[in-house]
């Protein structure tokens, strides 16, 4: 789920044209209905409503997910899901900041999103996020409350306005077939990059992965006590050392440096043709399938660093003026169900791990996820997440990306 930067005021007068010449998407909605105070009346609320998720249209295996498996499941519940892929996360909260300014309270085009950390945020700091209703889904309480990544979204605390959907790790991926003994630290990865020139590059931020990468990177290139997650942004000596060393891996990268990927679609198209030895990825797997449907080699191999990489959860979020609030809710807690977990989990569905505790399921429901297939290519995520580092705070990144493309892009 890409993290988009661009500025929320360049596009907010056009779109509001947009709106105002837009009705709702669902005509069954009733914009007065009081919203659901108990999971009962949410049901009962829901049923013909047509819900809108909106979300990022790039990924096939999520688009079919959502059209073939979890619309389905929704539909027998009352609910019809309707999926509203976006070019980026930030053209659904454009839409919703729109209708707020249009005073459209009850009756918005968007129900539900599938949001990341920086758009989370934005809309928090607008009131955009209808908050206080993620303890009404039943299926909630088969997560674990005191999980860090489901309690807190990029430094933002999560307080009931979002429901979690999957967990996710940042990842590097090599082909073994010319990486005889890969890096297993940055500065293994830096001295590897020096010894095999124009092999390696990484999406240019503000793309998810690539900015992901150079987040990874402040980590790696930063002192234990420099990063304050605390700050508003940060430490400036931290941000400079970290944008010195990534210029000086130039002159060695694909093209020398000259341009970057403009995103993890094209990095992965070059590892594809072996113009690269490394790609990456924030959703690991899912590479079993491209190697399956032939993407990618067969030689194709995660690469776990041994201080750990960034980890986080991805959520849903219903917007304030949403106009099929109980609808959007019952998406939501099918989406966290186990049989929905589980199947998501599967690398040929779409290959996510999961939110739930699995100790919390019970046998029949654990037996789901025992029955996955084992990924000869992606360890466990106990593996991956082993170490892992908390994601930075939402206000940090696109001060790094400013900084990236100020300082890095030439």
């Amino acid at each position: 789920m890409p993290i988009g930067s661009r500025s929320l005021l360049l596009t907010l007068a056009a779109t509001a044209l947009l709106v105002a010449a837009c009705s709702p998407t669902s005509s069954n909605a009733d914009a007065g209905q009081a919203r659901p105070n108990d999971w009962s009346a949410a049901t009962s609320q829901a049923q013909g409503q047509t819900v809108s998720l909106w979300m990022w249209g790039g990924d096939p295996q999520a688009n079919a997910y959502v059209d073939d498996v979890l619309a389905p499941a929704v539909a027998a519940e009352g609910v019809t899901l309707k999926r509203v892929p976006v070019a980026d996360t930030q053209d659904a909260l454009n839409r919703i900041l729109s209708e707020q300014q249009a005073d459209r309270e009850q009756d918005g085009a968007v129900d539900l999103v599938w949001v990341n950390g920086e758009n989370f945020r934005t809309g928090q700091q607008s009131s955009a996020w209808l908050c206080q209703w993620t303890d009404l889904l039943p299926n909630l309480a088969l997560t674990d409350p005191q999980d860090p990544l489901l309690s807190s979204d990029f430094g933002v605390p999560v307080d009931g306005c979002e429901a979690p959907w999957h967990k996710a790790q940042f990842t590097l991926v090599y082909d073994s077939a010319d990486v005889a003994n890969p890096p297993t630290s940055f500065d293994e990865l830096e001295k590897w990059i020096a010894d095999n020139p124009g092999r390696f590059t990484y999406p240019a931020p503000p793309d998810f992965t690539g900015s992901a990468f150079v987040r990874q990177a402040l980590i790696e290139s930063s002192s234990s006590t420099a990063l304050d997650l605390k700050a508003d942004e940060p430490d400036k000596q931290s941000v400079k050392t970290l944008m010195d060393r990534l210029e000086s891996w130039s002159p060695n990268l694909w093209r020398k440096g000259a341009t970057y990927p403009k995103d993890i679609a094209q990095l992965d198209r070059l590892f594809a043709d072996d113009q690269v030895s490394f790609t990456m990825t924030y959703g690991p797997a899912t590479l079993d399938a491209l190697v399956k449907k032939g993407t990618f080699p067969t030689t194709t191999r995660v690469l776990p660093l041994d201080s750990g990489t960034l980890g986080n959860a991805s959520f849903l979020a219903i917007p304030a003026n949403s106009a099929n609030v109980a609808g959007a809710m019952v998406v939501a807690n099918a989406a966290l169900s186990p049989e929905q977990q589980a199947a998501k989990a599967d690398p040929q569905t779409w290959g996510q791990f999961t939110v739930l505790d699995t100790e919390r399921l019970s046998k029949e429901q654990r037996s789901l996820f025992d029955k996955l297939p084992v990924s000869k290519i992606v360890p466990s995520f106990r593996t991956l997440n082993k170490n892992a580092d908390a994601e930075l705070p939402a206000v940090w990144v696109p001060v790094l990306e400013r900084q990236w493309r100020a300082t890095v892009l030439r």
